[in-house]
């Protein structure tokens, strides 16, 4: 018996996550590689990347031991993802419900690294809600809680991560008044995030605070940054095969006061 404990304490695997809307790879790529070296991070899920696939920094990032794979888009959307781990590619788009196809928008990615099936998302903002662009925000998120019902079904152990777009609760803004009538916070685009939680996902950040009151992101306009006026938007959505492997999580606030910083932050999980 003791020495079986020791063998399981010895091969005891740690993995540390995080996901970043970088708001243009072009622009914060030293901010990225620092966040990758110094934090000991061995999968990252980015966002926003502004760029098509031949125009990311592969040699960079690849020089620094990892493996990426990459959805771009020309100077909108684009996400990747950037592992120590081989990475296969699942599917690279969230497909219409109706016809399976991609809609052009690069917003997703669905991996598997390790055992784990890894999916990296940025949701439509969907501003102003009287436009094609709510619409859009919501057939989308349609389309998502399509795709994790299905997958919640598989019994993998799932990690959900990116820019959600959506302001879950009061507690997760700093004035909820502001953002009444914002494509972030209606009760229609609640609804679908609160759907794919009742499938039994859950937010990784609320396991471990139940009642904190940080951000992450702050809007460049109004000393948001510096008065604290956030939002919390960038999410971890973990099944329960990884919620029970969940030892901390949280928010990488310190970037944001660093040079030219996207508004946005990474955040992070450590699974044992």
């Amino acid at each position: 018996m003791a020495v079986a404990q020791v063998f399981r304490f010895k091969n005891k695997i740690t993995m540390k996550i995080a996901s970043f809307n970088v708001n243009s790879i072009k622009v914060r790529l030293e901010h990225v590689k620092k966040f990758l070296i110094e934090e000991n991070i061995d999968v990252l899920l980015l966002q926003e990347l502004k760029c098509i696939k031949e125009n990311f920094p592969f040699n960079e990032i690849e020089n620094l031991g990892f493996k990426v794979i990459v959805n771009g888009q020309k100077s909108y959307n684009g996400v990747a993802i950037i592992s120590k781990f081989p990475i296969k590619l699942i599917s690279n788009f969230l497909p219409n419900i109706s016809n399976g196809k991609d809609d052009g928008q690069a917003r997703f990615l669905d991996v598997k690294i390790l055992d784990f099936r890894i999916i990296c998302v940025y949701l439509p903002n969907g501003n102003p809600i009287e436009t094609e662009k709510y619409e859009y925000k919501l057939n989308w998120l349609k389309r998502l809680t399509s795709y994790c019902k299905k997958l919640y079904q598989t019994n993998e152990k799932i990690i959900i991560g990116g820019d959600f777009n959506i302001i879950q609760k009061d507690i997760d803004c700093y004035d909820p008044k502001v953002w009444i009538n914002d494509a972030l916070f209606t009760d229609k685009v609640k609804n679908y995030l609160k759907e794919i939680l009742n499938f039994g996902f859950v937010d990784a950040y609320r396991i471990i605070k139940p009642s904190s009151q940080e951000y992450s992101f702050w809007d460049y306009q109004n000393g948001a940054w510096q008065k604290d006026h956030g939002i919390r938007i960038d999410l971890f959505l973990l099944s329960p095969e990884v919620a029970d492997l969940l030892d901390d999580t949280g928010i990488f606030k310190k970037i944001r006061g660093h040079s030219k910083p996207s508004d946005h932050v990474p955040i992070w999980l450590k699974l044992n």
